[in-house]
């Protein structure tokens, strides 16, 4: 089960994942200050976790190209062929 997806955008900038990962060990920091070793446990594992997956394994994809519409497209029918398209041109000067 993958907790963190790294190929969601919010993900792309680095100091976002710096962020998590800091974010994470220093809870783990201040939990161990704290006196409380389980949740300083707790957070460093996520901050392990974190770091493994936005540093380690990141690899992010490019986003998806949208579909180009052209004007043959656009008016639903079937595609023309060249003869189609010359007399449709001529007709129309």
């Amino acid at each position: 089960m993958q907790l963190i997806d790294p190929n969601h955008p919010a993900y792309r900038r680095l100091w976002v994942r710096v962020a998590i990962v800091a974010v994470c060990f220093g809870w783990a920091a201040f939990e161990i200050v704290g006196g409380d070793p389980f949740w300083a446990v707790l957070s460093a594992a996520a901050g392990a976790y974190s770091f493994y997956m936005l540093f380690w394994t990141f690899n992010p994809q490019p986003p998806e190209a949208a579909a180009v519409v052209t004007a043959d497209d656009a008016d639903g029918g079937e595609p023309q062929g060249d003869e189609e398209k010359k007399a449709e041109e001529k007709k129309a000067e």
